[in-house]
């Protein structure tokens, strides 16, 4: 039976992204003949503390090749996995980080690593003739569970050239029973926001990187009142039924004297923000906070853990899933919920071990696309199988970004009418 499940080969080669910029795919075959493929994403507000994704340089692509990347996942990676069991995804995981032999994967890149270890573990899914989200489910003994959704609906900072310094503002539907009425509250929600912005005056056809709409604004707030107008508009309470999510990448904001916002003129102290976060959480219906500070401004996140308890606080370039830093972050006392994103980490054992370790610790989860996304919808099974409670993909456009909604719509529909929809939980004040 191992046998049939033993890696016997691999291939590799460069794709497109999203934005048209290359990326791995890698396809993975078993003894028994079952295959899958899998190609990765990659982001454009990176954290420092991300593993390292290798690119070419040189003058294909600006640079942005993967040529050696593809490389060495026939030449370096496949010689070392092959024969191994790709049901035992951590031996797999630590195979490759073996071969590679440096801290954050600066050698094979996190991007060659990833590849393999998502076409894996789908190749052992499709040896037993399970979807993922069930293969990952049994292996962990715990039921599908349909994840929250936290949908983007605004853009700016690297997701939409700078239109707003902010970098991205979501709804979550936090009232709705079902996923398939959760994506229909969003779906109108972004159309309202389309008829809301032009009625003031605004530009409101262009999509950025993640789906979401790019519109100038004069002033980061604008958008929040558009948000909780647009909410209003589509025949919901804003706030009751569906609430707003800010991702602050006050990384991307890091200052000499503090956090700039462009737009507005201004630079504000670490405190003069988190005055300013606080404001917004008290005048609009915000229930969730990404990357208010900078990734290693630990005593403003310290701060705004104390101060907006019961706001969800969600670290990504904080944490890069990283356990050593969501450990720190706990012993701190610092944020209450996590973003996991697989190719921050370059393994899927390594993304599952920052999740559960963060649900150990009470934090919520919110699994995690990048702003150049493929169409694999991979991770929406990910999102389902581990539990991950919450999931972000971007917003309901682009092909890339509704490949993982609809993925999630046909789990609801496999699953039946009694599909769990995970609840989204308001930190305990």
């Amino acid at each position: 039976m191992t046998g049939s499940f033993a890696i016997a080969s691999l291939d590799a080669c460069e794709v497109l992204d999203s934005r048209g910029r290359p990326t791995v795919w890698c396809e993975v075959v078993l003894g028994s003949g079952a295959r899958a493929a899998a190609s990765v994403p990659s982001g454009a507000s990176t954290g420092r503390h991300e593993r390292h994704e290798l690119r070419d340089g040189g003058d294909r692509y600006d640079g942005r090749g993967v040529r050696r990347a593809v490389r060495n996942v026939v030449d370096e990676i496949a010689p070392a996995v092959l024969g191994l069991d790709a049901r035992d995804q951590e031996q797999l995981d630590a195979t490759m980080l073996d071969t590679d032999g440096t801290p954050a994967l600066e050698r094979l890149g996190a991007n060659a690593v990833l590849s393999v270890s998502v076409a894996a573990a789908l190749a052992s899914a499709a040896a037993t003739g399970t979807p993922l989200y069930r293969y990952l489910s049994e292996l962990r003994g715990e039921r599908p569970v349909i994840p929250m959704p936290m949908v983007n609906i605004l853009s700016g900072g690297a997701h939409a050239a700078r239109a707003l310094d902010l970098q991205d503002f979501l709804v979550v539907p936090h009232a709705a029973t079902t996923f398939s009425q959760a994506i229909e509250w969003v779906a109108a929600v972004r159309e309202s926001a389309v008829l809301v912005a032009e009625s003031r005056g605004h530009h409101a056809r262009l999509a950025a990187d993640e789906g979401g709409l790019g519109i100038a604004l004069d002033r980061n707030e604008d958008a929040l009142e558009l948000l909780t107008d647009a909410i209003e508009r589509a025949g919901h309470e804003p706030g009751a039924t569906v609430s707003i999510a800010v991702d602050v990448a006050a990384t991307q904001l890091v200052h000499p004297e503090g956090y700039e916002l462009r737009l507005e003129g201004r630079t504000l102290s670490a405190a003069g923000l988190l005055d300013e976060i606080a404001r917004w959480c008290e005048s609009y219906p915000v229930c969730s906070v990404e990357d208010a500070f900078g990734e290693d401004d630990w005593d403003g996140w310290r701060r705004a853990s104390v101060r907006l308890p019961g706001v969800q606080l969600v670290g990504d370039d904080l944490f890069a899933t990283d356990v050593a830093r969501l450990r720190r972050a706990t012993e701190l006392g610092v944020a209450n919920a996590v973003l996991v994103k697989p190719n921050q980490r370059g393994t899927l054992s390594g993304a599952l071990e920052v999740l559960d370790h963060a649900r150990s610790r009470g934090y919520a989860t919110i699994l995690s696309a990048r702003s150049g996304e493929t169409e694999d919808s991979w991770l929406a099974d990910l999102a389902v199988g581990w539990g991950s409670g919450q999931v972000k993909v971007g917003s309901t456009t682009r092909s890339e970004r509704t490949a993982k909604w609809n993925r999630l719509l046909v789990i609801e529909h496999q699953l039946g009418p009694g599909a769990a929809l995970a609840r989204f939980a308001r930190p305990a004040v």
